[in-house]
């Protein structure tokens, strides 16, 4: 098996761009893949923090850690959709991000799924005041999940 800074890794064509875009974060007590994550979704990177994790997901989808990779690559996939303008497809990626991500405990790998799951619920709510009409991402300051430690 392949090795990304000193983890095992999936090995997709997207590898290398995973490689770079987590280097910063080697080192580190948790995965490199999993920190870029959120590096990456701070910086509305959201696509970026999608394939970041999705090379961290592939090793462990079935996996007790598989549901929770899902779900953060879900809610990253629904900023994608917003930021593409397509609003009740990423009224739909919330959904599953909050059915997946509900699985687990208040707190896991140093994430506040709480917060999480809050973050979720006001998207979801913006999304319904506007009625799918304005898309909220364009009129409200980006989200922001704090980077695990």
């Amino acid at each position: 098996m392949a090795v990304l800074l000193g983890y095992p890794l999936a090995m997709t064509h997207k590898s290398g761009k995973v490689a770079e875009m987590v280097a910063q974060f080697a080192g580190r007590r948790m995965d490199a893949r999993y920190l870029g994550y959120f590096d990456c979704f701070n910086r509305q990177l959201f696509y970026e923090a999608h394939d970041v994790l999705e090379d961290l997901w592939l090793l462990d989808r079935n996996g007790p850690d598989g549901d929770f990779y899902k779900g953060l690559i879900q809610l990253a996939g629904a900023f994608v959709h917003l930021q593409k303008e397509r609003l009740r497809p990423s009224e739909a990626l919330f959904k599953l991000a909050d059915a997946n991500l509900r699985k687990y405990p208040a707190f896991y790998h140093s994430t506040n799924v709480g917060d999480l799951l809050e973050l979720i619920a006001r998207w979801r709510a913006d999304l319904a005041e506007r009625r799918f009409e304005r898309n909220p991402l364009r009129e409200l300051a980006g989200p922001f999940i704090p980077l695990p430690e």
